[in-house]
């Protein structure tokens, strides 16, 4: 198993994976990362990883089109691959994903296994909301889910004239 730092605009990236696919994207709390680790060569099998994400993070890429590899239960696994079916900019809520995996009384469960995604970002788990709107549950943070939506989605301002 590989593992590479990259710093973005929320954070610095801890990215883990091998020539299986990337397993793990996360931001860490700590901003004490050493430049050492910052610095180091990127594995090769993590490059893909970096690249895109920095391309997203620029706005250049609304998709990912990478080969990954999450850990996680049957059900976990199902959930996560439910998530890729949200557009970009666009949001779903629990309760809809709850449906489109076939068990509307799985919602909890299903809030459960969102909140497990080892992809952040790539496996979009911040493009889902409460039914009423609300930014709820994100591993994250709150203030990261948003700063994420609001990313992918920016407020245009209007010209008056």
């Amino acid at each position: 198993m590989e593992t590479t730092y990259y710093k973005t605009p929320i954070g610095i990236a801890k990215i883990t994976g091998d020539n299986n696919g990337i397993q793990s994207v996360s931001i860490l709390d700590d901003d004490k990362i050493s430049l050492e680790l910052l610095n180091q060569k990127v594995p090769q099998c993590l490059q893909d990883c970096v690249t895109q994400l920095d391309e997203y993070f620029k706005g250049e890429r609304a998709g990912f089109n990478l080969t990954v590899n999450p850990k996680g239960t049957v059900f976990q696994l199902k959930v996560w691959a439910s998530l890729l079916k949200i557009p970009y900019a666009k949001t779903s809520t629990y309760l809809q994903q709850s449906k489109a995996l076939g068990d509307v009384k799985a919602i909890r469960a299903v809030a459960a296994a969102n909140g497990k995604n080892p992809l952040w970002i790539i496996i979009p788990c911040h493009r889902v909301i409460g039914s009423d709107g609300s930014l709820t549950g994100y591993a994250g943070g709150i203030w990261l889910k948003k700063w994420l939506l609001a990313h992918e989605n920016p407020v245009k301002q209007h010209t008056l004239f």
